[in-house]
């Protein structure tokens, strides 16, 4: 592996001169940095990132701590984070939290031990002490998806609310009027926020949300079969379920099939969070979109800003409806029923 001398000798500078060009001083004149560009990729020379760090202050790496990499929103948003990185010289280091504060904790204080330059972060369960230590302390940090609302720290979502608006109106289009949502950890903004927007929705065609019509879940596929299982076994089931992610679509779906029941016939299901599984599914599930390719790379420039002194500009951008087939759409099968769904006998 060629080392800065070689590259000095094959320059024919100094390995001072050489080693000022690799960190951008201004004295270096613009003769010796073309020497020094051609010396380094003849040789296939590649500085040690930690021994620069040690002169710079900077790894020129950014942490990513998600809430759970198993869900495809997050695995997206990661991907979208690494490529944004990357494109502004930066490398990426992932933390998976798996909605678990102390995980959260652990992954901070690790990525911090290692001496990253800015960190982005999906809080779960409203925060945990590490990483609200880290953002009060200065850390470079910035919210992504998910925040807490008190903490000085750039956010970078989408805003749900009109597309929620727009799925009650195409499902009372439909003729649903009883409406359930599996909703999201109370403990995280997303969590509540869109189980307020589905409330709000149905305040404005005159519908309730009874309580026996929301169904706490936790984001994953276990909770979202739970919850609908509770659905069915109601003495008036919804005729629409509304899950406040994929996931918890996904364990919809599982339960649904498991009555016996289809999807819209019997009972119809629409989901937050899109993902391309979605197309693939019988029927195809409706859905709301988050344009999470543009929410990562969003998040990447606002850090950068961060690091380098700016205040770095939270963002929030719309979300949309996907109409597909899963809520009694035309020639997706019987017009949605006004009675009960039909429940296996035991």
């Amino acid at each position: 592996m060629a080392s800065i001398k070689d590259v000095a000798a094959e320059a024919g500078l100094s390995v001072a001169t050489v080693s000022r060009a690799l960190n951008g001083h201004p004295s270096v004149s613009e003769d010796a940095r073309r020497r020094v560009s051609a010396a380094v990729e003849a040789l296939g020379y590649r500085p040690n990132a930690v021994a620069r760090s040690l002169r710079t202050d900077e790894t020129r790496t950014l942490g990513l701590v998600i809430s759970d990499v198993m869900n495809p929103y997050f695995t997206e948003l990661a991907r979208s984070v690494e490529e944004e990185a990357r494109a502004l010289g930066y490398s990426v280091i992932i933390g998976n939290a798996d909605e678990r504060p102390d995980l959260q904790d652990h992954h901070v204080t690790t990525l911090l031990d290692r001496r990253i330059d800015g960190l982005l972060v999906s809080p779960t369960d409203g925060g945990s002490p590490g990483m609200l230590g880290a953002a009060r302390a200065g850390t470079p940090m910035v919210f992504v998806d998910r925040w807490i609302p008190g903490v000085d720290v750039p956010v970078v979502r989408s805003d749900g609310r009109a597309a929620v608006r727009d799925l009650v109106a195409h499902l009372h289009g439909l003729g649903h009027r009883r409406l359930a949502i599996i909703a999201g950890p109370a403990a995280t903004t997303t969590g509540r926020e869109r189980v307020d927007a589905f409330r709000e929705a149905l305040a404005a065609y005159g519908l309730e949300l009874p309580d026996a019509y929301i169904g706490q879940g936790d984001f994953q596929a276990g909770s979202g079969r739970r919850v609908t299982e509770g659905f069915l076994d109601l003495p008036v089931p919804p005729e629409a379920v509304f899950a406040a992610d994929n996931l918890m679509a996904l364990g919809a779906l599982d339960a649904i099939r498991a009555r016996g029941l289809r999807v819209p016939d019997d009972i119809a299901l629409a989901a937050f969070d899109d993902i391309p599984w979605f197309v693939h599914t019988d029927p195809p599930v409706t859905a709301i979109a988050q344009p999470t390719r543009d929410l990562g790379r969003a998040a990447v420039r606002a850090l950068v800003d961060r690091i380098a002194g700016r205040p770095g500009a939270s963002v929030t951008l719309p979300a949309r409806l996907v109409v597909r087939r899963s809520c009694g759409e035309p020639g997706t099968g019987r017009p949605p029923s006004p009675s009960p769904v039909r429940r296996s006998t035991p």
